[in-house]
């Protein structure tokens, strides 16, 4: 009889998702069902304490900052004086403007934490420039889909902030295990772009001009480092314990403020709109958070998670055969769910399973980051992919054709990872050190 119900509460689950349901509803509403048909209305009673539990999270506390800090830096066209900056300092690479898109998206990333806010940001001040400059359509719009999912990697990173609360992981461990790997999936994006454009010279015409004087460098510069600062002071405070990454975020937000006022445009409009822009974000953050919690109470008051994680073990799964099936779970997910959902229906289940295949729960939590971010640029739910159609105002099938080089580059961040754990580990090994 409980195996029918799991089938039925699954097959909802499923029936909700693909008649276009928010993710929050599509996880609560079959949740409750399941802790209905198992215990009847008793089961219900204890709603109310997952409900006070799932919120009464101090980790949490640091995305409303976060978020707040973003959407500051988004707002007082920073985004702009940084992507004016960077084109200047990297446009004799090959690949020119195409670089300063990674570039660009992978130093706004690291002070936003927001995968569609990166790409928003960078696309609406990069892709008119491109297209009047007649770069390639297809690499142009993948490499900033591609670039905006550094978003996610890069710290600070609300989806490993969300990840971190399932699992009660170290954020700060998990901040400087994004870092290298971060950084090697920059590089990677850059060096495509750059054999792509030397073997088609076609794909990104050479900028034109003088080389670049000393004055303007220093502009250039001048634009560019006080995000430089802003990373490396909330990177500095949380690594060397000065402050917890709710505290970084806090004097973030205060940083960013200054530097909008500075360098931007921040006045009380602005700052009015986006207070209302971030509650609507966090309230969407941590209805999904609230809904996941509920739908683990359910799974855990019929044992199920005890039995699927009896079940995989049963199996006899080797590590490297876990993580293929890993592969196929989220690549599947991908296609299906938005990046925080993958989260919270995924790690809860598979996170019992890290013990019995000696797997680090922070290593493993880079990994699972690395598949959320191909899920934003996976076709039909990859929200990255929208946003730069939107913006290009050009075909869906071109960003999705130039993303496809970027998604098998993940592949090879993830064979790296698996190879290679201590490109993960190393930095937080560091961190413990200390």
């Amino acid at each position: 009889m409980q195996d029918l119900q799991i089938v039925f509460v699954f097959v909802l689950f499923i029936g909700l998702l693909a008649t276009g349901m928010a993710v929050p509803f599509a996880i609560l509403l079959p949740g409750m069902v399941y802790l209905w048909l198992e215990g009847g209305v008793g089961a219900l009673h204890g709603l109310g304490l997952t409900s006070w539990g799932s919120m009464d999270s101090y980790t949490l506390t640091s995305i409303p900052l976060f978020v707040l800090m973003a959407d500051v830096l988004q707002a007082s066209g920073l985004g702009l004086r940084v992507y004016g900056g960077l084109s200047k300092l990297v446009r004799r690479v090959p690949g020119g403007l195409l670089q300063t898109n990674i570039a660009g998206c992978a130093v706004f990333s690291a002070v936003c934490g927001s995968s569609i806010a990166t790409a928003a940001s960078i696309g609406k001040v990069a892709l008119p420039q491109l297209q009047a400059r007649r770069y390639d359509p297809r690499l142009a719009t993948g490499s900033l889909a591609a670039g905006g999912t550094l978003g996610i990697l890069i710290p600070p990173s609300i989806a490993m902030i969300v990840y971190a609360t399932f699992t009660d992981t170290s954020v700060a461990k998990l901040f400087m295990a994004g870092v290298v790997p971060g950084v090697v999936l920059t590089l990677l994006f850059m060096a495509y772009v750059a054999v792509a454009a030397v073997l088609r010279p076609g794909l990104a015409p050479k900028e034109s001009g003088e080389p670049l004087s000393r004055d303007a460098a220093l502009r250039a510069l001048v634009d560019v480092v006080p995000f430089m600062l802003l990373i490396l002071g909330i990177l500095g405070a949380i690594y060397t314990g000065l402050a917890t990454p709710t505290e970084a975020a806090g004097a973030g937000c205060i940083f960013a403020f200054a530097i909008a006022r500075l360098f931007g445009t921040l006045d009380r409009r602005v700052l009015v709109d986006c207070l209302k822009r971030s509650t609507l974000a966090v309230s969407n953050i941590l209805f999904i958070t609230y809904a996941a919690f509920v739908f683990s109470y359910a799974l855990s008051y019929a044992g199920v998670g005890e039995r699927i994680t009896e079940f995989i073990i049963g199996l006899h799964l080797s590590k490297l055969a876990f993580f293929v099936a890993l592969l196929l779970l989220f690549t599947a997910l991908g296609a299906l769910v938005e990046s925080l959902g993958m989260i919270v229906i995924t790690v809860p289940l598979l996170y019992p399973l890290l013990a019995g295949y000696g797997i680090d729960p922070v290593w493993f939590g880079i990994v699972v980051v690395v598949f959320v971010e191909m899920g934003q640029i996976t076709p039909p739910i990859g929200i990255n992919l929208f946003v730069i159609q939107s913006i290009a105002r050009g075909s869906l099938s071109d960003v999705v054709m130039g993303t496809i080089p970027f998604h098998l580059l993940m592949f090879l961040l993830l064979g790296l990872l698996v190879v290679w754990p201590e490109l993960a580990l190393w930095l937080p090994a560091q961190l413990s050190g200390r």
